[in-house]
């Protein structure tokens, strides 16, 4: 390397203390080339999907950061490790439930099962060794913004020996999800029950099923899983439903077995494979259509799905009981496989109605009767209120579980106002249920990666998201949704649970809409502290290029103008490959309008 001076610096101005942290870090800029990479300690709390794309990008990307991963399981991939319920699957096409650069060539079927998918993110992190970034058996228990680090102390509960450790980092992620944090069902003595009871979310895999008569609550995506699964082992199932949604596979993605003709087909010609993945993610983001109110997509779909519901179920009583009345789509979209026609089944028993309390023998409903079971299923969820499973305190002493206890209010799904340094994935009002949601992690990811780069590139003590642009997007959201089926009176989790109640787990728009949306960082956004002058930055003249005896010093010397793109609209183009796919017709997007792709 070549020899350049290095900027002494000294009296450094302190603030009557020891030098902090900050003012190492300004000394050690002013000392060094333009951009100089500091040291960041990063903690992400989960190693389910999103932990795992954490990981991997910052390995990709980045040195000289030292990245923990603390995991409450004993093993990764987060809700596929502990969904194991019979007939627990993905309801989105497993081509399309994987990474965008790391393809799986021997899927079995369009709607993978969990263990499938539970080994799909485990063989990711083994090929990419992210388990050096994990530990296991770890659940974060409080986090709270110490001011003169300028950064999150964390506790951290070791589930093996019980014992509690502290650690401390510059930024903090969290990564735990929704759908890991399940409940039981809020109905009085459910603890009474003298059978065996279970959890879909905690299921006891040594509980034989054959011959029993089993009662299952719930007819959410878990329920509807469930029921076709257990159906032919038990002598007798009945179901409990209290209000109707809709069931059918959507057109064109039926359930379908791959032959071993298409798997060798898929692993060894790989375009085959890619347009086919290509296929079904288009279809996916075409259908954005159907979640906006009187739109032809809209209505055909509804009665599209109307008429699959009355051809499978047969009977007019559970028709009438089964089939809603608010619009398609108000709940989240659930391919029922074999569903619909194990109602029908000669023993399969549907209740319908609230159950309002257990007893030692079964479930009294509120017609009067009491159903005598043996093994009670509650498919009844997860907690989706989107507060963090652990107490998280800021610089003012408030508790972001306390502040989001009622209506959660994120800066585009990704960070919360007045909780510096920190970024979540899935948050508030991000398209976890309105399009395929790796494609969402993936761009979570890179947006933080942008985010932790200008940290570590700068003099920044901490950034985060205005209290303004906070309640700006919430307006705007709150505005976007009055036009969308998701605002009909349907109890759905995109609304808490509640019947009316504010959309707080979807995007305003469709899933490109937010690959679009996040492409960039608006740090005009973004509250930013610096430590001393924020042009330390700047350093001692010299620049990064001038250190690298192998890079090109007259890079910018050229034949001709082939330089990045200086527009949006031409670097949309560019990556989108615009222009390489025929004129789709009728395609329309006039006010809100839907695509007819």
């Amino acid at each position: 390397m070549a020899d350049f001076p290095v900027r002494e610096v000294v009296n450094l101005p302190t603030l009557g203390k020891r030098k902090s942290r900050g003012d190492e870090d300004v000394r050690r800029r002013l000392g060094g080339p333009i951009h100089q990479e500091r040291h960041v300690k990063v903690i992400c709390v989960g190693a389910g999907a999103s932990g795992l794309m954490f990981a991997y990008k910052i390995q990709r990307h980045f040195q000289n950061i030292h990245l923990v991963i603390y995991e409450k399981n004993k093993e990764i991939s987060g809700t596929w490790a502990e969904n194991r319920y019979p007939g627990c699957a993905c309801d989105v096409p497993a081509h399309c439930y994987c990474w965008s650069f790391e393809p799986k060539l021997d899927w079995s079927a369009v709607y993978a099962g969990s263990g499938e998918i539970y080994n799909y993110f485990n063989n990711f992190a083994q090929k990419y060794r992210l388990d050096q970034y994990i530990q296991t058996n770890h659940q974060v228990t409080r986090a709270f913004w110490n001011e003169e680090t300028a950064g999150w102390d964390v506790n951290v509960k070791d589930l093996s020996i019980n014992t509690e450790t502290n650690d401390h980092c510059d930024i903090f992620v969290n990564a735990t999800g929704i759908l890991n944090n399940w409940r039981w069902p809020a109905i009085p003595s459910l603890h009474d029950f003298k059978g065996t009871l279970l959890h879909t979310a905690n299921w006891d895999e040594n509980v034989d099923l054959t011959g029993k008569h089993v009662g299952l609550i719930g007819n959410g995506s878990s329920g509807i899983q469930v029921l076709p699964t257990v159906q032919p082992h038990a002598s007798h199932v009945t179901t409990f439903i209290r209000e109707p949604t809709y069931v059918s596979p959507v057109q064109g993605l039926e359930q379908h077995v791959y032959t071993d003709e298409e798997k060798k087909d898929f692993a060894t010609k790989p375009d085959v494979l890619t347009d086919y993945r290509k296929r079904i993610e288009t279809g996916l983001n075409g259908q954005f259509g159907i979640f906006l109110k009187n739109t032809s997509m809209n209505n055909d779909t509804h009665d599209y799905m109307v008429q699959q519901m009355k051809e499978k179920i047969r009977e007019e009583h559970l028709i009438d009981k089964l089939i809603p009345e608010w619009s398609f789509g108000c709940r989240r979209m659930t391919p029922g496989v074999g569903y619909l026609e194990s109602l029908t089944k000669p023993n399969v028993s549907v209740v319908y109605g609230e159950i309002e309390r257990i007893t030692p023998r079964g479930c009294i409903c509120d017609d009067g009767k009491e159903y005598p079971i043996d093994i009670l299923i509650c498919a009844t969820g997860f907690d989706t209120t989107f507060k963090p499973r652990f107490p998280l305190i800021n610089p003012a002493g408030k508790n972001l579980q306390d502040e989001w206890a009622s209506e959660p209010k994120s800066y585009l799904g990704i960070a919360a106002a007045d909780y510096p340094n920190y970024m979540i994935f899935l948050g508030p009002n991000c398209p976890i249920g309105n399009g395929p949601v790796l494609s969402a992690i993936e761009l979570q990811a890179d947006y933080m990666c942008q985010l932790i780069d200008h940290y570590q590139t700068h003099n920044i003590k901490s950034f985060t998201p205005k209290k303004a642009a906070v309640e700006d997007f919430i307006a705007h959201k709150n505005d976007f949704m009055k036009g969308t089926v998701w605002a009909d009176p349907c109890r759905s989790w995109y609304k808490s649970g509640q019947i009316d109640a504010p959309i707080t787990a979807l995007w305003p728009g469709s899933t490109l809409h937010y690959i679009e949306a996040l492409g960039n960082v608006r740090f005009e956004d973004y509250e930013v502290e610096y430590n001393g002058n924020r042009f330390a930055w700047l350093g001692n003249g010299y620049s990064q290029t001038e250190l690298d005896e192998t890079a090109d010093w007259a890079y910018y010397i050229r034949e001709r103008d082939d330089g990045e793109w200086l527009s949006r609209r031409k670097r949309r183009q560019v990556l989108t490959k615009s222009g390489t796919v025929e004129r789709r017709e009728g395609v329309s997007f006039s006010g809100r309008e839907e695509s007819k792709l």
